[in-house]
């Protein structure tokens, strides 16, 4: 018999059954199956969906952003002391989403919208999430069914991961390095470790749910959501999302500690048609040019997330095209004409791999991102996708939609309870209907804690990469800098004096021993660092140029003048994308390349703190002309294969770059200092 689990209730009663203890969620004075934890999250999910009103079900197929209390600028508008935000907006104003639809307050939602999934999009402190968390709960509690609220948020321990919002008083959770770094690592032990202290910041904060992580494969070099990626090798990729899916959620299935992930996107991101993205229309197509790419290339880190029981996936936004694709692409064959999240075939070969878990569409599909389904009315576009297999709306508090198409007989009962069963068993499995509360002072005792700030310090030293080490040039030791003066300078996006003037100031804390100076045209030794940046999450601002200069914030004519200033000149390059190097790296005498990796990691390295062991989870483009696209718009390298066999598909072109010490930057490059 399973062991008596910890119970929490703040508003209902708790019953006592052959001396074990029981949540009565109904407030009936009776177990009824769904209350009583003995039975499997399945049969618990199935007995409740059977007592539930369709508009309690409906209420929970939707998931929306919701601000916190803390984000409200006028109190008036909140609850419970500040905690909840209240107001109703006429119309709420989205990027996701052009529905132009009332936002409710949180007590309208959960109350009487019957809604219980939630994406926090703010960075607040443990603490306050764990308040925030437990409030809406508090809430939820007093419902019919006492059915709790889950709370998802995007990735948030990696450096440079997407964010929306934020507070002054904000304490991030441990920082560290992208995903790209974590895979520059090239560890699954590392990336463990990641995941075990991650999930335990979570959990305790009242986190359980991730829309995280992207299994995608990093295949078209321009795509602007590359860098979330694990990289660009698919066997590495399953590999790392198999670990990090039984880590957060458990070894052998989700556990009631556990946080429960959502692994994005089916079935890949990464086969953009030149590296445009789906969140506007001139990317809405994925595009397969080369034969069995799919199978090869994509499938296999989803089918890893699948294997490892990821509770939920999520089907991107964009249009397989027919057109521009080598047709069939194994088991796809039809190549319907609308996103994934409406489309038959796809979702029908993700439930054929394994997957038991729900279907979470992403972002905005019921209106500015419906590709391929814009004809249809609202209800068409939900009843479309509900019948092809998607069994959540993310980012939409469009309940009323939903319940329109339901009545329209848009979609079925049968998939109605479906949906509902299979979300209400992701909460039983995560004992949130035995206990939704969480202890807010243990939080911010847990969050950014001592062990995992320092676990996440030694991942962006192993992130770093030297790509470039013309004779010995680094580490630079404080004998080889006797005498000699640095120049440290920092180019990158929006960047501050403030800001320069602190990372200086640090880094010459940090290295007392080292002579710097500010002033390029006095100094031996220059390290020049740089964080390029392009493109737009939102709209298409044109094809991405990968050149480093100063469309991508990068002053190359100063760097020039320092090259000219200085007997040594090592460049530090934090790397979204894989850049054209052609302009940068010739200049240099050593070449560190980081994944959204700490500038002190970086320059650590060159000081000699410890020898580079990184190696490129990407590779790198030889030319302009290795990408470039036609007046056809093909691209001379193909968009859906890595860059490690791009070569193989190009008719003797190369496309790896070659530095001028012969070092080829493809998938696994990386020297050391040893030898």
């Amino acid at each position: 018999m399973t062991a008596q689990p910890h119970l929490s209730s703040r508003h209902k009663s708790i019953l006592e059954v052959d001396g074990l203890r029981f949540r009565d969620l109904d407030a009936d004075g009776a177990l009824s199956p769904f209350e009583d934890w003995r039975l499997s999250p399945a049969e618990r999910a199935a007995d409740l969906v059977a007592r539930m009103a369709p508009d309690e079900k409906i209420g929970l197929m939707v998931i929306s952003s919701r601000p916190m209390g803390i984000s409200q600028h006028n109190k008036d508008f909140t609850s419970h002391d500040g905690v909840l935000d209240e107001q109703h907006l006429p119309i709420k104003l989205d990027p996701h989403t052009s529905a132009g639809i009332p936002f409710e307050g949180t007590t309208e939602m959960i109350a009487e919208k019957h809604m219980r999934h939630f994406i926090m999009r703010e960075e607040p402190t443990g603490a306050r999430i764990a308040t925030w968390i437990n409030t809406m709960n508090e809430v939820a509690e007093q419902t019919r069914f006492g059915i709790p609220v889950l709370v998802a948020a995007n990735s948030k321990n990696e450096a440079g991961g997407f964010k929306m919002g934020g507070t002054p008083e904000d304490q991030p959770f441990a920082q560290w390095p992208g995903t790209l770094g974590l895979a520059a690592t090239g560890s699954l032990e590392l990336i463990e470790s990641f995941a075990r202290h991650s999930r335990a910041e979570w959990a305790a904060s009242g986190l359980r749910k991730g829309y995280m992580y992207m299994a995608d494969v990093f295949t078209d070099p321009r795509w602007f959501r590359g860098h979330g990626t694990f990289g660009e090798d698919p066997r590495f990729v399953a590999a790392a999302i198999g670990t990090i899916v039984r880590t957060f959620q458990g070894e052998d299935g989700l556990e009631a500690d556990g946080v429960a992930l959502t692994t994005k996107h089916f079935p890949g991101g990464g086969a953009r048609e030149n590296g445009t993205d789906p969140h506007y229309a001139e990317g809405r197509f994925n595009i397969y040019p080369t034969e069995g790419s799919l199978e090869e290339y994509h499938l296999p880190p989803f089918q890893a997330a699948i294997d490892a029981g990821t509770a939920s996936v999520m089907p991107y936004y964009a249009i397989p095209s027919a057109e521009k694709s080598a047709t069939p692409q194994g088991r796809v064959t039809d190549f319907e004409q609308v996103g994934f999240a409406f489309n038959r075939e796809i979702l029908g070969l993700l439930r054929s791999m394994g997957h038991r878990g729900y279907i979470n569409s992403d972002s905005g599909v019921l209106s500015k991102m419906a590709w391929g389904v814009e004809d249809l009315t609202t209800p068409e576009r939900v009843g479309r996708a509900v019948m092809a297999g998607t069994d959540m709306f993310a980012d939409t508090n469009d309940v009323a939609s939903v319940r329109e198409a339901y009545l329209a007989g848009e979609f079925t009962t049968q998939r109605l309870d479906e949906a509902a069963r299979l979300l209400l068993a992701e909460l039983f499995a995560l004992g949130l209907f035995e206990n939704p509360y969480v202890d807010p002072e243990r939080a911010d005792e847990v969050v950014a804690n001592a062990e995992a700030v320092a676990a996440a310090q030694e991942a962006h030293r192993r992130s770093v990469v030297l790509a470039k080490n013309r004779a010995a040039t680094l580490p630079l030791a404080a004998a080889d800098l006797s005498g000699k003066r640095v120049y440290l300078e920092l180019f990158a996006r929006d960047l501050r004096v403030k800001e320069l003037d602190a990372l200086r100031s640090r880094i010459a804390a940090a290295h007392p021993e080292v002579e710097f100076t500010t002033d390029h045209r006095g100094a031996d030794v220059a390290i020049v660092l740089m964080a390029p940046f392009i493109g737009s999450y939102f709209e298409f601002v044109g094809i991405g140029d990968l050149a480093i200069d100063e469309h991508s914030h990068v002053d190359l004519e100063k760097v020039r003048r320092i090259r000219e200033s200085v007997g040594i000149l090592v460049v530090g390059l934090n790397a979204k994308f894989p850049w054209l190097l052609d302009g940068v790296e010739p200049l240099a005498d050593a070449l560190l390349i980081g994944f959204d990796t700490d500038w002190d990691a970086i320059v650590d390295a060159v000081f000699g703190a410890f020898s580079p062991s990184g190696r490129l989870p990407i590779t790198f483009p030889i030319c302009a002309e290795a990408i470039a696209i036609d007046t056809e718009g093909r691209c001379a390298s193909p968009n859906d294969v890595p860059g490690f066999a791009k070569e193989q598909h190009m008719d003797g072109r190369p496309y790896v770059y070659v530095d001028a010490d012969g070092n080829r930057y493809e998938l696994g490059h990386g020297l050391g200092y040893e030898g």
